[in-house]
């Protein structure tokens, strides 16, 4: 057999004891690509009163230097599936099994296979098959299973699972721009067209519709079945706006209703017609190289899950079926949205720690090795701790409050920690966003303003030379996905909001983080060695002011960043009398200034050559990168 021709085989080899019939078994004379997603399906011979709460199976997958139980999901019927890939070329064999020993349908069927590698040009045409996203050597930044850099370039469509941004199956135009009528592959393309590689959404929200109830309400016995975004001009009778409603293009919701307690989905009874739709744009995302932030549900969808069903068990089935589903699939999993958490509209962190590290023993970490983090009102390290405290979490975040100067240095904990942990800012600064949470300093710029996109632009470099060396998440005020038929009101449209000039300040990041390549991996923290780090009287909870500085152990390479209103500083902590290249970067264009020659002192003092608009302090933000020679 031709291996080089990229063929795909795939064998089952059927056991003597299988009931299967020759219409499930598939025969292709092919090899199969590492890193591209494989399924098996099976079908139970026996019946079950639920599906999805009574049976659990998987199969015992096993290759070069590779041994897991890979667990399967229900998609309706009688039929089950599991997804998996293979990490490395070679022979793959794999047996099923369930927790329903007897059903014919589901145990010992095997099956083998054989993996071959991508060419150079394949993985050119789509990064994701140099395998799964994970931890560097060091901890502090990503990397692909080949040891690729991935710098996490993230857009917040934290409803772009639903019909609100929906999956056409249609080609995209390169010259599409945004407007009324735009499908999922259009806001796709059009931000890998901008440098993006992620988007972050929530996979459902349960307990969300559009009915005659307020978008925040309780039930009779007091407990707030949902705390949901407004769907703006849809009134109740009672004069409130009522919930987003969030269904996928099909109108079908991710759970059925329960009959016993109104306006709760029954957490039980999953719907997979819902998460079929999911798997469209899931499919349609790997293809074009991109790695989701996968969120479960939203936290205020949680405490009539806790009030209602036995949560732990009912909560870590449902993380498991989304980790069985997408596992196949080039992702970042987030065990919960923890935006906010007030107790009537949330569980406590702790609660929500005890049911992932209850999920982790019974299933055990992402099969394949990528990260599994959470959005967080502020730190994960705060809130879940660190290492064995958290055991199912091996990525740390922070935002959503405060977006300002405040957010630095918990991102420097989040660097300083042991055993280190990759770090990111999932929510900084959102343009267009009119709420008291987005307002550094107070201030509350006009929609896509120069104020409003420079605000965006330093959340970037100031997150990222703060620690948060796994990349960055842009967010704009149409984060819920206002869309066709719904007026702006707090939030704008989707289409409007894709179009703010502060998106195409993404490219020019990593244009400036990957200058040198990976060697951005081995940064350290520094920004005490600029002397001085903040201009007299810029404003602690404000984005101006500051400056910041990442450099390696060898101090042969440093990247900087100088906020509008920075004072020109000198730079401490260099080897004395060494000369070193030193070049300015425009954030706004993403162009370099001409490298200039720079040397240190006699104390290891550097000083700088003057801000390109010739002020001081400057007028606007720069950045900046320091080689030794």
């Amino acid at each position: 057999m031709d291996t080089k021709k990229h063929k795909y085989l795939l064998i089952f080899v059927i056991s003597l004891f299988s009931n299967l019939t020759f219409s499930q078994i598939s025969l292709a004379a092919t090899d199969v690509p590492v890193w591209q997603m494989k399924e098996i399906e099976l079908q139970a011979a026996n019946t079950y009163d639920n599906y999805y709460a009574d049976v659990t199976c998987w199969i015992e997958l096993k290759g070069p230097n590779f041994s897991k139980r890979i667990y399967g999901f229900w998609d309706g019927g009688n039929i089950f599936k599991v997804r998996f890939v293979a990490t490395s070329p070679g022979k793959w064999q794999w047996t099923s099994g369930s927790n329903q020993p007897d059903d014919k349908g589901l145990n010992n069927i095997i099956g083998e296979m054989n993996a071959i590698d991508w060419s150079l040009q394949e993985k050119q045409q789509n990064p994701n098959r140099h395998g799964f996203v994970r931890a560097t050597a060091n901890g502090h930044a990503l990397q692909y299973a080949d040891g690729t850099p991935f710098f996490m370039v993230g857009d917040t469509w934290l409803a772009g699972t639903t019909w609100r941004l929906p999956y056409r199956n249609a080609p995209t135009s390169e010259k599409y721009v945004p407007a009324p009528g735009i499908g999922f592959e259009d806001a796709v393309m059009y931000r890998k067209k901008q440098g993006f590689n992620s988007v972050s959404m929530i996979a459902c929200f349960p307990n969300w519709e559009s009915d005659t109830n307020p978008a925040t309400y309780a039930d009779s016995s007091g407990l707030f079945l949902r705390n949901a975004w407004e769907k703006f001009e849809y009134l109740t009778d009672d004069g409130e706006m009522t919930s987003k409603n969030m269904r996928d293009e099909y109108g079908n919701l991710p759970f059925q209703m329960s009959n016993e307690h109104p306006g709760v989905a029954d957490f039980d009874n999953i719907i997979p017609a819902y998460f079929q739709s999911l798997d469209k744009k899931m499919q349609y995302l790997s293809e074009v190289g991109f790695v989701p932030l996968l969120e479960t549900v939203r936290r205020d969808n949680c405490p009539a899950w806790k009030a209602y069903f036995d949560f732990n068990e009912s909560y870590a089935r449902f993380v498991q079926y989304l980790i069985s589903r997408y596992c196949a699939y080039n992702i970042i999993f987030s065990g919960i949205h923890l935006d906010w958490i007030p107790r009537e509209y949330s569980l406590t962190a702790d609660e929500f720690n005890e049911a992932l590290t209850y999920h982790l023993k019974k299933y055990g970490p992402m099969p394949f090795g990528q990260p599994h983090t959470t959005l967080i009102s502020d730190s994960t390290y705060v809130e879940f701790g660190h290492d064995q405290q958290c055991p199912w979490l091996t990525m740390h975040s922070v935002g959503n409050k405060p977006r300002d100067h405040g957010v630095y240095q918990p991102l420097e904990t989040l660097f300083k920690l042991e055993p280190p942990y990759p770090a990111i800012n999932f929510e900084p600064y959102y343009t267009g966003w009119n709420h008291q949470i987005n307002m550094p300093g107070g201030e509350r710029p006009p929609a896509d303003s120069v104020r409003d996109n420079y605000f965006s632009r330093a959340q970037m470099y100031g997150s990222v030379l703060s620690g948060g060396l796994s990349g960055h998440v842009h967010g704009t005020a149409a984060y819920d996905i206002t869309t066709t038929g719904e007026p702006d009101g707090m939030r704008p449209h989707i289409w409007d909001a894709l179009k703010y000039e502060s998106a195409n300040y993404m490219q020019h990041l990593v244009k400036f983080i990957l200058s040198e390549g990976d060697k951005y991996q081995e940064l350290q923290l520094a920004s005490n060695d600029i002397q001085p780090q903040k201009a007299e009287g810029s404003p602690p909870r404000g984005l101006d002011g500051w400056s910041y500085m990442m450099r390696t152990p060898e101090k042969d390479f440093a990247l900087l960043y100088f906020e509008n209103q920075a004072v020109k500083p000198v730079l401490t902590g260099f080897p004395q009398d060494n000369t070193y290249s030193f070049q300015w970067y425009d954030t706004i264009n993403g162009k370099w200034g001409d490298a200039i020659k720079i040397k240190s002192d006699e104390k290891g003092t550097l000083a700088l050559s003057d801000f390109p608009d010739g002020q001081n302090p400057t007028t606007r933000d720069w950045a900046a990168k320091i080689l030794g020679n």
